[in-house]
């Protein structure tokens, strides 16, 4: 979607990014905080997503229940969403009802009461979700994973925290937490639609300029030190399916590395859904597919890799078929990490991932939602500008690209390998053929 994008700065910090598309008379206006679980400490794992959720819970003159409401009324809709590097509020509505955004938005940013009883009840509702992950293999095993690659970093842990601080934590911590991060200097407002914009940045202007200026934001300084050798992680418990992560240090968002390692995990499994909401292609025609799942190795297998504020990971995970070999599954997969790091792809290969990413760029920013959502997150991990530059950065890179950077990231001394093992009734270990590691590097 090609649009005009105007950045405005008001004088407490806020940043506001304004993208006018009239195809349709609808607007969606985000929020975006600079705060995620990678802002968090051990004793505070999960306060950030807990923040989120009590975000709903009213202010003194919305109550509980009342932002939903009158969004639904009007004919719009609203969530939010925490991830590692940010926390992210949205409402999209008719074009003349969207001052109730910014009314909800900039009353939620200085005003939530963290009322004590919402607190504990919230305690409740998060550690429920919790447990119910706890219930997934793969949920399981990827924790574990993560936990092992990141020994300094922040990325350490999930956004939902550990439970045993979940159980901990008090509203005084909460309160604590969204005092010192959610302040127009930490915050983007990003909005899409159908709306002039010198009358929508006199809006903004006019609802969150009264807002003070937060205190100096703490920075997060760890930084991951280089892996230095394979780490591996072994789960064992009840189970329908043995499964299989492996997690490579991967680069930031930022990094001129991000788009040949996009393109590299795009031939390994194929370009999976962009958008906001999700979906996209299987890959079937991918290196991976057709090594795990073609052969009846595996039921699935995908190779996963995002832009992230701090250098991530690229993360290749498979469920193994009923009664088969998780060293097989292994195998078959680091074969194929080892032959594409050592021989270039084909032209055709290059040609078909670059045209299946364009083809969901095109999709993921069709709408004011996703493009609202687009330059938001970009903003956050790296610059907005970067929606423009986007198709740009896809069209450079070179099958000697691909090739450096699976040299580069998929070396065996950079990747944490977790395998779940289902356990049988008596609680013993199922059986497992040929304990022996992969020699794949």
């Amino acid at each position: 979607m090609a649009v005009d994008i105007r950045e405005a700065h008001l004088d407490n910090g806020l940043m506001v990014l304004l993208a006018p598309v009239h195809n349709a008379p609808v607007v969606t206006f985000w929020v975006w905080y600079r705060v995620g679980s990678r802002n968090e400490v051990p004793g505070i794992t999960g306060i950030s997503h807990w923040c989120e959720h009590m975000m709903f819970k009213g202010t003194p003159t919305l109550g509980k229940g009342e932002i939903m409401h009158l969004i639904n009324r009007n004919g719009g809709v609203d969530n939010a969403f925490t991830s590692a590097d940010f926390t992210a509020y949205f409402e999209s509505l008719p074009s003349d009802r969207i001052d109730l955004a910014l009314r909800i938005e900039s009353d939620r940013m200085m005003n939530t009461t963290f009322d004590p009883d919402e607190v504990a009840s919230e305690r409740t509702v998060i550690i429920s979700e919790r447990e119910g992950g706890e219930n997934e293999p793969r949920y399981l095993l990827s924790e574990q994973v993560q936990a092992m690659a990141f020994m300094v970093h922040p990325y350490h842990h999930d956004t939902i925290g550990w439970k045993v601080d979940l159980e901990t934590m008090t509203r005084e911590d909460l309160y604590r937490h969204y005092k010192k991060y959610y302040a127009p200097n930490n915050a983007v407002v990003v909005v899409a639609g159908d709306f002039e914009p010198d009358e929508m940045l006199a809006k903004i202007t006019d609802a969150f300029g009264k807002i003070p200026r937060g205190g100096e934001i703490p920075q997060m300084k760890s930084v991951e030190p280089p892996q230095e050798g394979e780490r591996r992680a072994r789960l064992v418990r009840p189970g329908p399916s043995a499964c299989f992560h492996a997690m490579f240090h991967a680069p930031k968002a930022s990094d001129p590395d991000f788009f040949p390692t996009f393109v590299l995990t795009g031939i390994l499994s194929g370009v999976g859904g962009m958008s906001f909401s999700g979906g996209g292609s299987p890959g079937r025609s991918s290196r991976l597919y057709r090594a795990l799942v073609e052969t009846g190795l595996a039921v699935d297998v995908d190779c996963g890799f995002r832009g992230m504020l701090d250098p991530g990971t690229i993360d290749i995970t498979s469920t193994v078929t009923p009664g088969g070999s998780i060293e097989k599954v292994e195998g078959a997969i680091f074969a194929e990490l080892e032959k594409i790091a050592s021989k270039p792809v084909t032209d055709t290969e290059l040609a078909k991932v670059i045209k299946q990413a364009k083809s969901q760029f095109v999709y993921a920013t069709d709408g004011v939602m996703n493009l609202g959502y687009w330059l938001g997150q970009w903003e956050i991990v790296s610059s907005y500008k970067m929606y423009a530059q986007f198709l740009d950065n896809l069209e450079k890179v070179t099958k000697a690209d691909v090739t450096r950077v699976a040299r580069k990231y998929f070396a065996e001394k950079n990747r944490t390998v977790g395998w779940f093992i289902p356990s049988n009734g008596n609680g013993k270990r199922a059986p497992v053929k040929n304990r022996a590691r992969s020699k794949a590097k």
